[in-house]
């Protein structure tokens, strides 16, 4: 469950008669517990409580008491000696009058009537596993507003299914912009009399719901009608007070769908909320999700919280003029040509969904401005920035409307914030009619010509922007000449996930510029239309991207076209966790990435310390990898350096699973027939070694392939192969159907002693799988191998140091690492061992071998489980770590930013001093 759903299932439980035996397992159950969970619980199995109540372990002790205990109710609870024992993280006692809580980690509390437990809801997320509390916390109106809007969607499609057809999406849409717009004018006296619209509702509207349509229709006309107009539109006393909205808002049709009596009484628990606690930047990108079909399973999923988003926008442009208006001082001339400069400035999201970004930084310039006008003496001056110059494309219309009206709520807000709501007020309606977001698909869309860069914009004019989607602007912006910022959150989409549509905008864009686009991500589009905006006006991007695309051999397929002598990286957090509502959400590992076109000194390198604090690093230059350095590219390399054993991929079978046995076919072949154990080995790939998922083969080198196939289980195996060979469609297949006795492609010298390295490997883990097979063993083709080589090998594959490489320039595929011998093994940089060292190394690795020996029969998943790892295998990985980093700088690396650096230093000169040998040779070759 979500915060939105538990929201939800809360206030259900608090509206119902209280039933002492039954509300501890209804709050449970409330907050996503299985019902297998709760009937352990009712059955004592679980319930660990002394106190008669329900005590679920390591979550909460939940106590039911008599009227006017419930203080005494909670002190027994947090005395309780069970609480302590099951490790409770909160107590909670009520008598169904009140309500009184503790989180026992925080020592925070609740203390309320009964029937209002439910503002409370986000005290307990952590019961869901949801760890965003504050935020929720926070903006806990906005969760329960979307709850509340959810209800009244649901509602009006069961009875009104045609509504929910596409041809009448648009128009429910339209019905849930305008009621949010009421909700927040009711109570903010934009209409006069707080609650003014749903009172009206309520007294105008049937109880048996049957003309509600019709009262809102006629609310809605009115809002549409000019008050020298209303007679002859025939508009109704009672709507006379409501004022003209304009702002196209209203127009283009009044119809409402049926209301059921349910339905009725959910319009009227909205207009119940205060909403004058509404947070434009958030709750528009929850509210998408009501209106989307296939999201509304995923409430919570779209919201960014503010400091992700200012992560965004702070290094792009906010600090910059943070710093500009603390050395203006007080000096008034300084403070005016600052507002001047803000009133000037451009902010463009081109895939704006709900319009967060755009919000967030029209209020933090607005907060600027307010301090610039406090100084100048001019506190009550009408704001100069318009929210014309806050751009976006989105693709779908109803987050496009969304986007509008939280700008038009944020203007407001901010307006009663700095110059009081008298002035805010008189100033609000009626709305304008010009349209700033564009609905339309943003690489698809010429930017140039939304931004009206040279005055080349197309106007476009439309009597409703809610009922006719736009694909370009249709204003000019208010102030020209001045800075344009680019910014975001595009859709990543990777290549297994893009819709054709996706890879039609992808080849649409790229078939001209590169060979590799059937690759890219989808966000890469983004990055490519920003950098051809970049380049014929000055501007400054940020977009939030997967690290997929600073990783493997994306960088080097992309990156070089984006990046040289006019474009650079000015600002890049690396890798850390997008979060949102979810439950036990980990979050999507992304990067945000600055470009600009100026040429400035140094860049800006933001990064996640071990305790969750945000460190700021000052570089001379941020490459494409993330990592401080001058903009290099790794490249595959064939062969391994010099003093390193070559690194072979495992072998291939191509055999219709004839060759591949498991352990019970493995054991009833050799019992039937003794003299094919010969020809049985042990089989490793990725899964096998790390999962310790025991599988054989059939091995047969050519110069035992006539004993092999007097052997008759081996034989039929072998004329399988050789059938299933001979008629594959793949023609490089077909000739190895010659050989059928032994696999199709063999490498290095298998079954000799070798290092394997699965291919695939959880990035959850802080050490690649690395380990030692014994003779006799195959490696297959879902990983890698190295044959007879010195163990200091391993050491140098088990390190933190070789982990973070792979990481970086080999990729990843989903969430796993994916190896490479030839960008991971071939290209990892090495200083010079001496002896001493390589003895060090090889005891290192001993050390890891013979701990694992230790904990057997524990597999590598679970030995290497990052909250079950045993300490005397992390101990002896740390040793590993130290021997080695102190090998490259003489003391251990402060963190893996460090690592890559001092990585890509030592590759730089690696491939600097390789470039003159080779470029030798090549003239000794053209002389010869």
């Amino acid at each position: 469950m979500n915060a939105v759903e538990i929201e939800q299932a809360i206030t259900d439980l608090a509206e119902r008669p209280f039933d002492p035996a039954e509300f501890p397992y209804l709050f449970l159950e409330a907050f996503g517990n299985k019902a297998t969970t709760i009937k352990r619980l009712r059955a004592g199995a679980s319930n660990k409580s002394d106190l008669g109540g329900v005590l679920q372990a390591s979550n909460i002790h939940i106590l039911t008491c008599d009227a006017g205990r419930v203080m005494q109710a909670l002190a027994a609870l947090k005395a309780s000696p069970a609480t302590a024992k099951a490790k409770a993280k909160f107590i909670l006692a009520t008598d169904g009058a009140d309500f009184e809580a503790e989180d026992l980690t925080s020592g925070e509390t609740v203390a309320c009537a009964f029937k209002d437990f439910p503002d409370h809801f986000g005290f307990f997320l952590p019961l869901a596993g949801i760890s965003t509390v504050r935020q929720i916390s926070e903006n806990a109106f906005d969760i329960r507003a979307t709850s509340r809007l959810n209800r009244l969607y649901v509602e009006l499609l069961k009875d009104n299914p045609e509504w929910g057809a596409a041809e009448r999406r648009h128009d429910m849409n339209k019905l849930m912009a305008r009621l949010i717009f009421c909700f927040f004018a009711e109570d903010t006296d934009i209409f006069v009399g707080k609650g003014r619209f749903t009172e009206t509702v309520a007294q105008m509207s049937a109880r048996d719901s049957s003309n509600t349509h019709e009262v809102l229709a006629t609310l809605f006309r009115a809002m549409n009608t000019k008050r020298e107009d209303r007679a002859a539109a025939k508009i109704p006393r009672w709507a006379e007070d409501f004022p003209y909205v304009n702002g196209q808002l209203f127009s283009g049709g009044d119809e409402v769908p049926q209301f059921s009596k349910i339905a009725r009484s959910y319009l009227l628990h909205v207009g119940g909320l205060d909403w004058t606690k509404i947070n434009p930047d958030i709750f528009g990108s929850m509210i998408q999700a009501v209106a989307e079909d296939e999201e509304r399973g995923e409430l919570g999923m779209h919201y960014t919280s503010v400091p992700n988003i200012l992560k965004v926008l702070n290094p792009l442009f906010l600090d910059d003029l943070r710093a500009k208006l603390e050395e203006a001082g007080d000096n008034p001339r300084t403070l005016l040509n600052l507002r001047k400069r803000i009133a000037r400035i451009r902010v463009f999201d081109p895939a704006c969904g709900s319009g967060n970004f755009l919000v967030i930084a029209y209020k933090e310039m607005r907060a600027i401005e307010a301090v610039i006008n406090q100084r100048r003496g001019e506190p009550d001056r009408a704001s100069e920035i318009p929210l014309t110059n806050f751009r976006g494309i989105e693709l779908r219309d109803f987050p496009a409307e969304i986007a509008r009206l939280a700008l038009v709520i944020a203007e407001y807000q901010c307006d009663v914030l700095y110059r009081g709501q008298k002035l805010a007020l008189a100033e609000f309606l009626p709305l304008r009619n010009e349209n700033w977001i564009t609905c339309g698909n943003a690489l698809r869309l010429d930017w140039l010509s939304l931004m009206d860069v040279g005055g080349s914009g197309v106007k476009l004019v439309s009597d409703d922007l809610l009922q006719t989607p736009l694909d370009q602007a249709e204003i000019d912006f208010e102030n020209e000449a001045g800075e344009t910022y680019i910014c975001g959150n595009p859709p990543y989409a990777g290549l297994s996930s893009q819709t054709s549509q996706q890879k039609a905008d992808l080849e649409w864009l790229f078939e001209d510029h590169s060979p590799y686009w059937k690759s890219f991500d989808y966000v890469m589009g983004w990055f490519w239309k920003a950098h051809y905006f970049m380049h014929r006006q000055v501007a400054k991007t940020a977009f939030v991207a997967t690290n997929s695309i600073c990783q493997g051999q994306l960088v080097h397929m992309f990156w070089p076209m984006i990046l040289g002598a006019s474009n650079r990286i000015f600002f890049a957090y690396s890798s850390f966790k997008w979060r949102n509502l979810a439950a036990h959400n980990a979050g999507v590992t992304v990067q945000i990435i600055g470009l600009a076109t100026d040429t400035g000194r140094g860049a800006r390198l933001f990064e996640a310390s071990d305790s969750d604090e945000t460190i700021e690093k000052q570089v001379p230059n941020i490459n494409a990898y993330i990592v401080p350095g001058p903009n290099i590219y790794v490249d595959a390399v064939s062969k391994a350096p010099a003093g390193r054993p070559d690194m072979y991929w495992g072998n291939k079978p191509v055999d219709d699973g004839n060759l591949i046995l498991s352990s019970d076919e493995a054991m009833r072949i050799a019992l039937e027939t003794p003299a094919a154990r010969t020809f049985i080995r042990p089989y490793f790939g990725s899964s096998e070694f790390i999962k310790g998922v025991p599988r054989v083969c059939i091995w047969v080198t050519d110069s035992d392939q006539a004993e092999a196939a007097s052997i008759p289980t081996l034989a039929r195996r072998f004329e399988r192969v050789r059938e299933f060979r001979a008629t594959s469609k793949a023609k490089e297949t077909r000739p190895s159907a010659l050989y059928p006795h032994r696999f199709r492609q063999i490498q290095g010298n298998p079954g000799s002693q070798s290092i394997i390295v699965p291919i695939h490997s959880s990035e959850s883990r802080s050490y690649l799988p690395v380990g030692l097979l014994p003779p006799g063993s195959i490696i297959s083709n879902a990983a890698y191998g190295l044959y007879e080589a010195p163990l200091w090998n391993m050491a140098l594959i088990a390190s933190r140091l070789h982990l973070v490489w792979i990481a970086t320039v080999c990729g990843k595929i989903k969430t796993d690492f994916r190896y490479s011998n030839t960008l991971g093994w071939n290209t990892f940089p090495v200083p010079m061992l001496t002896e001493k060292n390589k003895a060090d190394l090889t005891r290192c690795a001993e050390d890891i071998l013979l701990v694992r020996e230790h904990h057997f029969p524990a597999t590598i998943a679970e030995l290497y489980a990052p909250e079950n790892m045993p300490a005397d295998l992390r101990a002896a990985h740390d040793r590993n770590d130290e021997v080695l980093e102190r090998i490259y700088i003489g003391r251990r690396f402060k963190n893996d930013t460090e690592r890559l650096e001092k990585l890509f230093d030592l590759y730089t000169k690696m491939t600097a001093s390789a470039a003159p040998a080779k470029g030798k040779k090549r003239k000794a070759e053209a002389n010869a």
